[in-house]
């Protein structure tokens, strides 16, 4: 049994078939309710694109906020669209120190005890109360990546990145939909850890 599991790791490995994954590295960003939107920037306000980003139909907006916590702020986070039901702030662990906040690492939506935070912007502001986290690292694909790299939709797996900081990522979620692409997301402190940028790639080893 043992024999034939190391077999299917290593088959895992060396499977030249198996796609390389992209690295995208995600910096402090918020995700608006379009309530939201309208409080912080005005009545019937509608985000403006930056940039767009890998996965399909999301992108950067021009609109940038304040966040400000007990014990600091953070000026100049970038809003992500298309807007959301709820909205959700995403930090790193260091955010939470400079805001004077305690920020629990978790995967998107799971908002449950969350930190909290005020958002300011040019036309007023906004209390998140539990909606505050630090993403939890995972992995973007749609079906077919799935199936090619034979994973299901919320299981956890392991990464590893390439270069002289060569790490190998534990407990990644795998996020299986429709409308995404292949991405492996982390945030700041984790890819300056692994020396990693964005574009680059890891490989699935679990």
């Amino acid at each position: 049994m043992i024999d034939t599991l190391l077999h299917k790791k290593i088959a895992v490995r060396m499977n030249p078939v198996s796609p390389a994954i992209p690295v995208g590295i995600s910096n402090r960003h918020v995700h608006l309710s379009q309530q939201d939107v309208e409080a912080l920037f005005g009545e019937g306000y509608i985000l403006t694109p930056f940039k767009p980003l890998r996965q399909p139909g999301q992108f950067a907006a021009q609109e940038c906020v304040t966040v400000v916590g007990p014990k600091g702020s953070l000026k100049s986070v970038r809003v992500l669209g298309p807007t959301r039901q709820v909205s959700q702030l995403e930090i790193s662990v260091a955010d939470g120190f400079t805001l004077g906040i305690k920020v629990p690492v978790r995967e998107s939506g799971q908002l449950e005890n969350a930190g909290s935070a005020l958002l300011i912007g040019p036309a007023g502001h906004v209390e998140l109360n539990s909606k505050v986290i630090c993403a939890w690292r995972h992995i973007h694909m749609s079906p077919q990546d799935a199936r090619q790299l034979n994973v299901a939709n919320g299981q956890k797996v392991r990464v590893r990145s390439e270069g002289e900081r060569q790490l190998i990522f534990d407990e990644v979620v795998v996020r299986v939909r429709e409308d995404f692409a292949l991405e492996f997301h982390i945030d700041t402190e984790e890819a300056n850890a692994a020396g990693l940028k964005n574009g680059g790639q890891v490989t699935l080893i679990v």
